[in-house]
């Protein structure tokens, strides 16, 4: 894996660990010599891991809608960025360049990126991994409200393996390299590989 897309939140959150630990990821993502595909911004998270990766020689590449750029919520420091006219073509670009996807804590425009990539891989318009950063327990609630879903047959059963969730970085690293996508083809053919 070359790239690793990361959508999270704008704000940092109540808990310092959220920044803490985004900070890492993007220390992590740099040691691994993989690039950071994320939304391009410099508060927050979004701030945090872009800092994390750049400030130990990683590459970054930010995309982001010209209407937060004209705000001034741009990172200038990333290795590049990519500008885009809709949150739509913003979201398409960052699936496109990642191999996997890692999600950390954010509000709903996270939920709606982490949804989307989970929504095509139940689909089978891909196979990457998407993993949740579980940091101090904060996908907790929606992993219950998952099994919610399940127990009420919205959500087949085996789709809680499209995603994995891990609290600790490197366990999940080792866990997206040694992902296996579910077998899905029964009702859709793998568009892409």
């Amino acid at each position: 894996m070359k790239r690793i897309t990361v959508f999270c939140g704008s704000n940092s959150g109540s808990n310092p660990l959220f920044k803490t630990q985004a900070i890492d990821l993007g220390k992590e993502l740099a040691t691994r010599k993989m690039e950071l595909v994320y939304g391009g911004g410099k508060t927050g998270l979004m701030g945090a891991v872009a800092d994390g990766a750049l400030d130990n020689g990683g590459k970054v590449t930010g995309v982001l809608p010209g209407f937060m750029k004209i705000k001034e919520l741009e990172h200038e420091g990333v290795t590049e960025i990519i500008t885009v006219d809709t949150m739509h073509q913003r979201k398409s670009i960052m699936y496109s360049l990642g191999d996997a996807i890692i999600v950390l804590p954010g509000g709903f425009g996270t939920m709606d990126e982490m949804f989307e990539a989970l929504t095509w891989a139940q689909l089978a318009l891909h196979c990457k991994p998407v993993a949740l950063l579980n940091t101090a327990g904060y996908y907790n609630n929606l992993l219950k409200f998952i099994d919610t879903m399940i127990d009420n047959s919205f959500l087949k059963e085996e789709y809680r393996n499209l995603f994995i969730v891990e609290s600790e970085i490197d366990k999940l690293f080792d866990k997206i390299t040694n992902f296996v996508p579910i077998d899905n083809e029964k009702w859709f053919e793998l568009k892409v590989k």
